[in-house]
């Protein structure tokens, strides 16, 4: 259900803050963009990664459909947060008939969930004949998975595949930038209220956590400091003169939650060293709503030492002038990288 791959999808990328639309259409020399929207979502609809308001999900769904004129019916959407649970464990060298028979009673050991109340998937890893099998194992909870595939299916489209966010992440890089089999690079998708982190080591995934930080505690910092409702906040934040307020006014309180956001990177990526073997990360991108703060990119750069690089997860995919300027795409690409790269996934039979 993760990992499969088969025909043309639309990405959506259900978000506590927006809901996001990519449509791509495969051609011999790579994709072509064929619609693309982002809708804004009350803070209230979705809290923690928990629908909360269904009805008004379903309406966003409808309204950024109607507004598209989507016409394929069939959808992909990603999910994150602790419903997620994504472990690579080690297994003694064994066929694909025989894990496939084994990795329900495998996985019973590293899901903190009762296995009745989870999806499972996995993935082997390529090994060399006689090593151990490593296999990237993927447990959602099904009371989540409904809860999305629903509202789905409630605006009047079929939701054919669940992905998980740093997955979609992934799939939208490797798209569009080459990888370096000798680099290790960490995706940091900055959500509304959850940051994904995956980190590659040359094209492989190997470790992945969601940090509970993202873009609404700019927002909330903001609304703190200056006494602003939470939609003058971002508005604000968005670069938006409020009152007699603009966005230069509030540089320091965006810097201080970005050193703030850089303590909690730092402390995932030094465990991530700690538990690897790999005692270096060389390369940090950016994507999601919140990579675009003010000088975030910046802050990391000088804390970390290393290449901060925002992502454009469309810098491969061609569009048409007429429909889009490349100014609103150049504007909306990094948080679209979900919506990519769930785009880019195939319907399959799962």
């Amino acid at each position: 259900m993760f990992f499969s791959k088969s025909k043309n999808l639309v990405g959506l990328d259900v978000g506590s803050s927006a809901i996001k639309l990519v449509e791509l259409k495969e051609k011999k020399s790579g994709f072509q963009l064929v619609k693309i929207g982002v809708e804004p979502l009350s803070p209230e609809a979705i809290v923690d990664g928990s629908i909360m308001d269904s009805s008004m999900v379903v309406e966003t769904i409808q309204r950024i459909n109607s507004t598209l004129g989507i016409k394929n019916a069939n959808y992909a959407v990603s999910l994150s947060g602790h419903s997620v649970i994504i472990k690579k464990i080690s297994l003694p060298a064994m066929s694909s008939d025989e894990l496939a028979e084994s990795i329900q009673w495998e996985a019973e050991q590293y899901i903190p969930f009762d296995i009745n109340d989870v999806n499972l998937d996995y993935v082997p890893m390529p090994s060399r004949e006689g090593e151990n099998l490593e296999v990237i194992l993927v447990a959602v909870k099904k009371e989540k998975i409904n809860d999305y595939t629903s509202v789905i299916s409630q605006a009047g489209k079929a939701p054919v595949l669940v992905d998980v966010d740093a997955f979609a992440v992934q799939n939208a890089y490797e798209t569009n930038y080459d990888v370096d089999e000798g680099r290790v690079t960490a995706l940091v998708n900055i959500g509304a209220s959850v940051t994904n982190v995956n980190v590659l080591s040359g094209g492989t995934s190997v470790f992945w956590r969601d940090i509970t930080f993202g873009g609404n505690q700019y927002t909330d910092a903001v609304q703190r400091e200056l006494n602003l409702s939470f939609t003058q906040a971002e508005q604000l934040k968005r670069g938006e003169q409020v009152g007699d307020y603009n966005v230069q006014q509030i540089i320091p309180i965006l810097n201080s939650v970005s050193e703030d956001f850089a303590s909690e990177l730092r402390k995932t990526l030094d465990f991530f060293t700690a538990t690897s073997g790999t005692d270096r990360v060389d390369h940090v991108m950016l994507s999601g709503g919140g990579a675009g703060v003010m000088n975030l990119d910046s802050i990391l750069r000088e804390k970390f030492g290393i290449d901060v690089e925002i992502m454009n997860p469309l810098r491969k995919i061609t569009f048409n002038e007429s429909d889009y300027s490349p100014e609103w795409i150049s504007d909306v690409a990094p948080s679209m990288a979900v919506a990519v790269g769930l785009a880019i996934r195939k319907v399959g039979d799962a």
